[in-house]
């Protein structure tokens, strides 16, 4: 019973209803791309400024060529943008598929939030029942 009434709120189906308008693909990218320390590491360089490939590998114990594969995960997932001048490639960080994981996020959290305020109201109701039921015996 408790189940049922947690998620019979019109909240749910707006949000169930709005996360079809995500791109997919994207947000898979961009959370895979997120969920390895060294790409959030490098992110959080990126975070101070466009910075070349071989400055972004001196702070990691890692090859040259690995902190490479790292910043094609990057690119792929749209986090950051890569610009050739001559042999030097530069790179900067791009906010928007961060800003879209974030309103991904935030739709879910205003979901949860919703549900345990539900929650918390009908356990309430249910404690004052109980109370009144122990009260008249």
């Amino acid at each position: 019973m408790i189940i049922t009434k947690l998620f019979a709120f019109p909240v749910f189906d707006f949000i169930f209803n709005h996360m079809v308008e995500y791109n997919s693909r994207l947000l898979d990218r961009t959370f895979a791309a997120l969920a390895d320390p060294t790409r959030r590491r490098i992110l959080a360089q990126l975070a101070n400024g466009e910075e070349c490939v071989t400055e972004l590998a001196r702070p990691h114990a890692i090859s040259l060529a690995a902190v490479s594969k790292h910043v094609i995960v990057l690119e792929k997932a749209g986090l950051v943008r890569r610009r050739r001048q001559g042999r030097v490639h530069s790179l900067t960080l791009e906010a928007k598929p961060m800003r879209e994981a974030q309103a991904w996020i935030d739709r879910y959290r205003r979901f949860w939030e919703g549900n345990l305020d539900q929650f918390e109201k009908y356990l309430d109701q249910l404690q004052t029942k109980e109370t009144k039921h122990d009260n008249d015996k």
